[in-house]
């Protein structure tokens, strides 16, 4: 498998990502454990200068090969893969969720579990209906945190959007490792409490935007602004690729996944969701690279950027 994926699987069908192995079902965190490739724990390990005095941090190591994920401070308190996902236990025992994908990036240093909410889909224009999921992330490498997070998926093309970010209850929930990690947790499922409201709030913005038209001559003002901050390419090398990213992020606005229907061609919710596709199929050299990323990385940055640039664009009509 690709380097950025170390393990992972997904129940029923292949993924957008088309990675991983397929399942039939993942009915609890025991099996969601076995068949992602989780079930390992870590353990903190003294470190030592040449001499033999200790350096004051410790080694992340991996207990089921050894291997080093990070380096940390005498305060840092591991979570166990466990631990973390048992975050979603209540929901699962209580018919409230289902889990869909689970798996490691970066040889263990972070781990996911991804879980659909069992609540009715959002429609946004008749025939284009968002999925609600929940994303649970957590890093073995001293640096990321526990973080959950509401994750809109457009089923029409399963692409990861972007939430209202601007309404602080859908806002990504993060916790850092130390001794009170579980406590802060049981916060978070407190918090979870508030989901489909937060998600609601955010298919009204989608659904502004599909109620937005917009022309195809403003494309290259918005690629501009997206992904470029709105500087002046300098180079004509610069001034090529800009120009190859506009083509590529027109003809998914005009004929993307789902982007030919009524009522969301000609759109900004079309425009945002070319983005969108772009960013989830497109971009980056490989798969597992586009996930991480689109996840955790650059393209999670874009994504949240293409989201408030296009309701800057709904606002101003």
């Amino acid at each position: 498998m690709a380097h950025e994926v170390e393990n992972m699987f997904s129940v029923s069908q292949t993924p957008w990502h088309g990675l991983g192995h397929i399942v039939k079902d993942a009915p609890d965190i025991d099996s969601v454990l076995k068949l992602a490739g989780l079930d390992w724990n870590v353990s903190l390990q003294p470190t030592f200068l040449a001499d033999g005095t200790t350096t004051g941090q410790k080694a992340i190591t991996r207990d089921s090969d050894s291997s080093i994920l990070g380096f940390v401070g005498d305060k840092y308190r591991p979570l166990q893969n466990k631990e973390a996902l048992n975050f979603f236990d209540t929901f699962n025992r209580n018919g409230l969720c289902d889990f869909e994908t689970a798996g490691s990036l970066r040889n263990g240093k972070r781990i996911w579990i991804m879980a659909s909410l069992k609540s009715p889909e959002m429609e946004i224009v008749k025939g284009d209906a968002v999925r609600k999921y929940l994303l649970l992330s957590n890093g073995h490498d001293g640096v990321m945190g526990i973080r959950v997070g509401f994750t809109p998926v457009r089923v029409v093309c399963a692409n990861t959007l972007a939430g209202a970010h601007s309404n602080a209850e859908s806002k990504l929930i993060s916790v850092f490792h130390s001794k009170r990690s579980l406590d802060n947790l049981e916060l978070v499922k407190d918090s979870i409490n508030i989901a489909n409201a937060s998600f609601e709030a955010t298919a009204e913005q989608y659904r502004a935007m599909a109620k937005r038209a917009i022309k195809k001559e403003h494309l290259a003002k918005y690629v501009d602004i997206v992904f470029y901050n709105n500087k002046q390419a300098e180079t004509d090398r610069e001034k090529f690729s800009r120009n190859e990213l506009t083509e590529n992020i027109t003809r998914l606005f005009e004929y993307g996944h789902g982007n030919t229907m009524e009522g969301v061609s000609g759109t900004v919710w079309a425009l945002y969701n070319g983005v969108t596709q772009y960013l989830s199929y497109e971009a980056s050299r490989t798969q597992d690279t586009r996930l991480d990323n689109l996840w955790f990385g650059t393209a999670k940055t874009l994504n949240q950027k293409a989201f408030d640039t296009a309701m800057k664009i709904v606002v101003a009509a």
